[in-house]
């Protein structure tokens, strides 16, 4: 975790995670199941986002959310795959989350565990893209938004990554 990366800033000044290594592949499917024991490293962990200074936990239910969500189920191709490899560089995608909303909770089912709402954050990273002869090309910038739960008990956890989208605009 973190060897293969680097923080760049586009012209925006937003940050981009760059990841140079695609851990997980498949040109049909992405093994889900592989990428929520891989999550898992993360649970007990606490990050700060910067750009607001909110202390973000990692809780057990995580990497089974991010793996197995309805977000994810609807994912197909480049971004089922950009979600799983995004999954490697967690930590700094928190870090650099920005853009917070609020949306208070709407749903029983959440009464506990998002008590005090729902925040976003968006969150840029690049994945490379290799030729034929193996080496990497170009990269390709994915926008998402970090889903952070407001529990009962004061804290922030993170929850998952929901609409990962390609930006076909932003050089790397």
């Amino acid at each position: 975790m973190g060897q293969n990366i680097r923080v760049i800033d586009n012209l925006k000044k937003q940050g981009i995670v760059v990841i140079h290594d695609i851990r997980f592949k498949g040109k049909r499917r992405i093994h889900w199941a592989d990428v929520e024991d891989y999550l898992k490293r993360y649970v007990g962990e606490i990050y700060v986002i910067e750009d607001v200074g909110y202390t973000i936990h990692i809780g057990r239910e995580f990497s089974d959310e991010y793996s197995g969500s309805v977000d994810t189920a609807r994912l197909k191709g480049a971004l089922a795959k950009a979600k799983a490899n995004a999954a490697q560089e967690i930590p700094e995608l928190i870090r650099n989350a920005q853009g917070k909303r609020y949306k208070e909770n709407l749903s029983d089912k959440h009464n506990m565990n998002a008590k005090f709402g729902w925040y976003r954050f968006g969150s840029r990273f690049a994945l490379p893209v290799s030729g034929e002869n193996g080496k990497i090309e170009r990269y390709n910038v994915f926008c998402g938004e970090i889903l952070v739960r407001h529990a009962a008990n004061g804290k922030m956890y993170l929850y998952d990554m929901v609409n990962i989208k390609k930006e076909t605009s932003t050089p790397l």
